[in-house]
């Protein structure tokens, strides 16, 4: 098989480049233009020519015209005094005949000489003329401006003759000469000026886009610093303001990941760990049924701990990938209640009062099941670090902005340090009673992904007397949107 060498791997992809394509629209377009320019603007110059020239000769036919006008009948007498009073008109030449062609007068013979009148005149323009029409007849011939006219000579509405008056006109001629290779010149200048613009741009755009390729196939290799400069206010700047802004989210959301793939992977070792090392006990070692029951009782701690987490995993997951569901009119006293009734156990066992202050009529746009998991995680975590005796209150209001809910505990508190972090992954505050208590710092962070998805907002406070105090607004109902009773 032969090789391929570079410089046609160079040609192939000049030749499937835009900036190939962008020169050759560029130049079929000027071309196209000039082209049009060259055709549309000499026939221009000559129907205007043409036209004045048509004019002038016929006029200089009607003054002839007219100075035959008093005769009844022509003769070569006759004619020559009247050619002779319009003589000032400078025509190249003048012919005049009878009405059955006999020529009375031709300006090209020498004068005085006889036997004109011998003579017939079959030209064209003549014939047409002592039929008693009109005749011009103007043709762009060599390096001269031709012009040929025949008028009729009318007496008494009877045809008694003809004038036929033939110029000649280099100086016109010359002129549209002169016009129609400036034109041309003109033409070639622009073409090759539009050449070189267009390709000088075209080099110019294809650069520009040679430094986005490049900088998507570093993106693309998981190279997210790669980087578009953002200077000027066109559209290649615009699209390296947006890539560069889609750079530094994939950076964002990399980091993320890797951050919580490795604390993933970290809380899911120590269960893992601790299971392994007890049931290792069991099997190496002789222990009596009591110890062996706590051991196997440990081991089922540490799957539920397990159980938890990946199911706070997998709600994660959930709220990355899934669409948000659609808002809806939702009660909340239903949802509160239920969420006090289903954790009163785990607050009994805590010594923990549980307390509700929510109108019944109060209503708010959410999901139903994300607003039941917002409250269950934030009144779970009020239980779990509390204080014996202590307590967690609910409570709701409607105010200007929407539905503001209230979660507060009487434990013990956040440290201001601390609390721009809380609703991170996998942070914890107080990681040794966080463990002990069965957290895996995910509580917060999946509330926090809840209440954005449903258009609320959330901020965490210090109780006074103690404690935190979570603030939820989540976005009102119109009256128009509520269901009567």
């Amino acid at each position: 098989m032969g090789t391929i060498s570079s410089s046609d791997i160079r040609l192939r992809d000049l030749l499937r480049s835009s900036q190939l394509r962008y020169a050759a629209a560029y130049l079929l377009i000027t071309s196209a233009v000039l082209l049009f320019l060259n055709i549309y603007a000499p026939l221009m110059i000559r129907r205007i020519t043409f036209s004045s020239q048509r004019n002038a000769i016929m006029d200089k036919a009607q003054l002839f015209v007219s100075a035959f006008s008093s005769y009844e009948k022509l003769d070569e007498k006759n004619v020559r005094t009247a050619v002779q009073s319009v003589k000032v008109l400078h025509t190249a030449r003048v012919v005049v005949t009878d009405a059955g062609a006999r020529c009375l007068y031709d300006s090209l013979e020498p004068s005085g000489r006889e036997g004109q009148a011998d003579r017939l005149v079959f030209y064209p323009e003549l014939t047409e003329a002592l039929e008693g029409n009109d005749a011009v007849y103007i043709r762009y011939e060599g390096n001269e401006l031709i012009s040929k006219a025949a008028m009729p000579i009318v007496s008494y509405n009877r045809t008694i003759g003809a004038v036929y008056l033939m110029e000649r006109d280099p100086d016109q001629a010359a002129l549209i000469a002169g016009l129609q290779r400036t034109i041309l010149w003109i033409s070639i200048g622009l073409g090759a000026l539009v050449l070189l613009i267009s390709a000088f741009f075209s080099v110019l755009f294809s650069r520009r886009m040679g430094k986005v390729f490049v900088s998507v196939r570093k993106l693309h290799g998981g190279d997210y610093s790669a980087r578009l400069p953002e200077r000027g206010s066109d559209e290649l700047a615009r699209l390296g303001v947006a890539f560069n802004e889609l750079a530094q989210r994939l950076h964002h959301s990399e980091e993320v990941r890797k951050q919580f793939v490795s604390n993933a992977s970290h809380e899911l070792k120590t269960p893992l760990a601790s299971i392994k090392l007890l049931s290792d006990s069991i099997l190496q070692n002789e222990m009596d049924p009591a110890t062996t029951r706590e051991f196997v009782a440990d081991i089922g701690s540490e799957a539920d701990r397990l159980t938890r987490l990946s199911a706070k995993l997998l709600e994660l997951t959930r709220l990355d990938t899934q669409p948000v569901e659609q808002l809806e009119p939702t009660q909340l006293y239903p949802v509160a209640d239920r969420v006090l009734r289903m954790l009163t156990p785990l607050a009994r066992r805590q010594e923990l009062r549980l307390s509700m202050d929510c109108p019944e009529d109060c209503i708010l746009r959410a999901v139903p099941d994300d607003l039941y998991q917002i409250l269950f995680n934030l009144v779970e975590n009020g239980i779990k670090y509390n204080i014996p005796g202590g307590f967690v209150a609910v409570t709701a209001a409607s105010s200007p902005e929407g539905v503001v809910i209230s979660v507060e505990d009487s434990g013990m508190g956040i440290p201001d340090s601390e609390k721009p972090h809380i609703f991170e992954r996998f942070y914890r505050v107080d990681k040794a009673r966080s463990r002990k208590a069965g957290g895996a710092g995910l509580g917060l962070s999946i509330v926090w992904d809840m209440v954005q998805r449903n258009k609320g907002s959330i901020s965490v406070s210090d109780r006074p007397g103690g404690g935190s105090r979570f603030r939820l607004c989540f976005p009102p109902v119109g009256p128009e949107e509520v269901t009567p009773a």
